[in-house]
């Protein structure tokens, strides 16, 4: 009886967080009749359980969309009002979901993030789908946009500023002044930094090159390795954001393990962090330098920065924030809302069974 009372309080708890306080972030777990991450499904699950453990300790909260067959495992390790039978099509929930937690936009979801081509194009689509079928069951309230692009590739402070490569410029065919026209309009910032991706071809996200901090903070990559390029990615930022400070974090990147060719390697990407209204979850890789990056971003920011191990998927070209979509205020609660009518509806069914 203690054990049931105490769960329902904790339930309880857990639903009527203030997202005004708390960053809800969802997660995605391995899809059930797809090979493609059979050989990396323990690691996955490994790193979002230590992932989801580290955001429930620090003040937010998490909801994983799981499947049938692996919701017990994560329901044992997180409580099963954390887990929603829910099924996404892939574990990248950055890239085809929403925008903006703040103001939410849902662009399509591009070739790139399937391997490109046509048939990248329908299988990007219907991995979209599947989440946009949740989202409207929710009934959360977001901006449709045909624009391609994928989430990773929009870096933003919330406070006016943005950030998106090249990239989005040939998906669309449009000129820098088109898309910057249109993005202001639909995302409603006031300053947009095009840069050239540090790697060309493939995904081109801007989340592998800088990421915001906080507002007018830019955290960039270094690349003592390329000077040229560095040289070109300041210029640029600096020329399209002149009121933003730059900070450059360590980058001991490694690409020496790659999962996939086509979407290379995180490994050492410290600028992959997930940047809340109050929280840095930055990513550490066993490496000497781990202690240098949140040393360096403790630095610059007022917010806490936690630490969260990304070696097991860092190889697969991404980790903390790839994998993570924040929701804000309304929308996280009718998630929350809904992720509670689908525990009810099961614990009924279960019940009735059992009769």
């Amino acid at each position: 009886m203690k054990r049931g009372l105490k769960g329902i309080i904790g339930l309880m708890g857990f639903f009527m967080m203030s997202p005004s306080v708390a960053e809800l972030i969802i997660l995605a777990s391995p899809p059930e009749h797809d090979t493609y991450y059979d050989e990396m499904q323990r690691g996955i699950i490994d790193f979002q359980i230590n992932y989801a453990k580290k955001i429930i300790k620090n003040g937010d909260e998490v909801l994983v969309l799981s499947t049938k067959t692996l919701f017990p495992e994560y329901a044992d390790a997180l409580g099963s009002n954390r887990v929603m039978i829910a099924p996404m099509s892939d574990i990248w929930m950055r890239d085809f979901t929403l925008v903006n937690p703040d103001d939410p936009v849902m662009f399509r979801y591009t070739a790139a993030g399937q391997g490109g081509g046509k048939e990248g194009q329908i299988q990007a689509d219907d991995v979209q789908d599947t989440f946009y079928q949740v989202v409207k069951k929710a009934g959360l309230h977001f901006k449709s946009s045909e624009l391609l692009d994928d989430g990773g590739n929009f870096v933003s402070d919330y406070a006016g500023n943005g950030v998106i490569s090249s990239k989005f410029l040939q998906d669309n065919q449009l000129t820098e002044k088109q898309a910057r026209k249109k993005l202001k309009a639909l995302l409603g910032v006031k300053h947009i930094a095009f840069i050239e991706a540090d790697e060309q071809g493939g995904l081109e996200h801007a989340d592998g090159v800088v990421s915001f901090i906080g507002p007018n903070t830019l955290a960039i990559n270094a690349y003592p390795e390329d000077p040229q390029y560095a040289a070109q990615l300041k210029a640029d930022l600096m020329a399209q954001l002149p009121e933003v400070k730059l900070v450059e974090i360590t980058t001991p990147y490694d690409g020496s393990q790659i999962y996939d060719k086509r979407f290379g390697s995180a490994c050492g990407l410290y600028i992959n962090m997930l940047v809340t209204k109050k929280r840095i979850y930055l990513p550490q890789f066993g490496i000497p330098q781990d202690k240098l990056a949140l040393q360096q971003v403790r630095a610059v920011t007022s917010k806490d920065v936690i630490p969260v191990s990304s070696s097991q998927v860092c190889h697969m070209g991404g980790g903390v924030r790839c994998m993570s979509l924040q929701l804000r205020g309304e929308n996280a609660r009718k998630l929350l809302d809904y992720a509670k009518k689908v525990s009810d509806k099961k614990q009924a069914t279960s019940g009735d069974l059992m009769k």
